[in-house]
């Protein structure tokens, strides 16, 4: 379990992390949300105190992670995959980490054999793709084999198969009740991963709930119908005491209801549905709504001309590590 309590840390003037307290379980995936400059890097950075907190504190398992004697063996972190030596193999990179920690050397080749970069043992690390760096950061995460694991950004680069190996392994460590703590800008990756949330805004918590929970409480959700009657459905809505929104092409939007009521009093009424579903918003549109006033740095709907664009475009520029449409390649 990590404990965070007060967490606080600031740059000058500028309150980067303010009065952080929560807790990461074990046995789910947690994970960790918020808009950039939202002070996710720096809190992750100081619970492995590679930056220290202005206040507050930071327990793994009730220790501060300066008093764990051989660290990997109790969290694994992958903060920046390109943190490793260049100039050393895949296979000597993970060796030192090993022989720091009293690791036994055959774990190297588990873990190589694990993220599937076995091929490239020998290689430079320097030579490898965004996406084999990636492989090799969760691999120096996963050397001590311990209860707790720790990633930022941990698909940045990788293919669909290995977003997909990922996200298994992830529930799959989270299912064996180790805690799993994983950062992300891609909303629709973490709806499919995450089932509890923590989300901060300027420094602050604004959100620590479930999956579920979040998205009902920060997006609206809706019953679509569509028929071949609309004016009669309509009016049977209406006279039910149900508000009703036209959504334009002949249907119609009601809140507060279920697909069974709206269906059955369709039924009771003779009122043929060509359409009747539930309608739920996405991860991002809740999280859009929740941070919508915690957003620190806002991008202006111009292009390069200065004409107005036709929108806004949530996210990172083009190219960005954290684009989801970015070109990246992985190798064998």
């Amino acid at each position: 379990m990590i404990e965070l309590e007060g967490l606080t840390k600031r740059f000058g003037t500028k309150t980067a992390v303010d009065h952080l307290s929560f807790r990461v379980r074990p046995g789910v995936v947690t994970g960790f949300l918020g808009p950039n400059g939202a002070g996710k890097s720096t809190t992750m950075r100081m619970m492995l105190d590679l930056d220290n907190p202005t206040s507050g504190t930071v327990r793994i398992d009730g220790k501060h992670y300066r008093d764990l004697a051989e660290p990997l063996k109790y969290i694994g972190a992958l903060l920046d995959a390109k943190a490793m030596h260049g100039g050393r193999s895949a296979y000597n990179n993970l060796l030192c980490l090993a022989q720091s920690n009293r690791i036994p050397e055959a774990r190297v080749g588990e873990v190589l054999d694990l993220v599937g970069l076995t091929p490239v043992a020998k290689k430079k690390s320097k030579g490898f793709s965004l996406g084999m760096g990636q492989r090799l950061g969760i691999a120096s995460a996963l050397l001590g084999d311990p209860e707790i694991l720790m990633f930022d950004e941990p698909v940045n680069g990788l293919d669909p198969e290995g977003i997909h190996w990922i996200r298994n392994l992830m529930k799959a460590l989270a299912a064996e009740g180790r805690t799993i703590f994983v950062s992300s800008h891609l909303m629709s990756e973490m709806a499919l991963t995450a089932d509890h949330l923590i989300v901060i805004g300027q420094g602050k918590l604004l959100a620590d709930t479930s999956m579920a929970d979040f998205i009902q409480q920060n997006s609206r959700s809706f019953v679509r119908l569509r028929s071949p009657q609309q004016e009669r459905l309509r009016d049977v809505l209406h006279g039910n005491g149900f508000i009703v929104v036209e959504a334009g092409n002949g249907t119609l939007e009601v809140d507060g209801a279920t697909t069974e009521k709206l269906g059955e009093l369709a039924a009771e009424n003779g009122v043929v549905l060509h359409e009747l579903s539930a309608q739920r918003a996405s991860l991002e549109e809740a999280f859009m709504q929740m941070t919508a006033g915690a957003v620190e740095y806002h991008a202006h709907g111009t292009d390069v001309h200065g004409a107005q664009a036709p929108g806004p475009r949530w996210g990172p520029p083009p190219g960005s590590d954290s684009d989801p449409h970015a070109p990246t390649s992985e190798g064998a």
